[in-house]
């Protein structure tokens, strides 16, 4: 199976990076998690990006805030998927971040979350796997199958809860 590479901007994104790594680790999926900056380690990201698909990687997540160019600077050096993850900051709340993510020129796509997604980026990045793996592909559907079931559970009881 291919690995996801994961990286963020900056270590104040581990939290969010912690979703999408707690989301990985339960769909038994190999994984690498780097703190590399867009500004202040290009060169690392650059290497990083152009060598990922020779290292065994298969989807690339890059989580950053504020200016939020770390996404689209590992997109500009492989044609592997990436998916961004805009992160939430003290001045806009994301937003920033978020148009930053999406806003990306012809030719350098970038699959773009929630602000703080990185449960959603973990399964994108699973799905995208998932077309070439049938085994992964079944615990996409088993966990469907088991969200769906939660939901339901959560129904009947406030159904009881608010009949009586």
């Amino acid at each position: 199976m291919k690995k996801i590479g994961i990286v963020m901007g900056s270590d104040s994104d581990l939290p969010i990076i912690r979703k999408a790594t707690d989301m990985l680790k339960k769909l038994d999926i190999p994984f690498e998690v780097h703190v590399y900056s867009a500004h202040r380690t290009p060169d690392e990201a650059r290497d990083f990006a152009r060598n990922a698909r020779a290292n065994g990687f298969g989807v690339l997540i890059a989580a950053a805030g504020m200016a939020a160019h770390l996404a689209g600077a590992i997109a500009a050096n492989t044609t592997l998927p990436v998916i961004g993850i805009p992160c939430k900051s003290s001045n806009l709340d994301g937003m920033d971040a978020l148009l930053a993510t999406v806003q990306m020129p012809t030719g350098i796509p970038v699959a773009t979350v929630a602000i703080n997604g990185g449960a959603n980026a973990a399964l994108l990045a699973a799905q995208i796997l998932a077309v070439s793996d049938s085994d992964l592909a079944e615990k996409l559907d088993k966990k469907r199958v088991s969200d769906a079931q939660a939901v339901l559970a959560k129904d009947a009881g406030i159904m009881e809860q608010l009949q009586n």
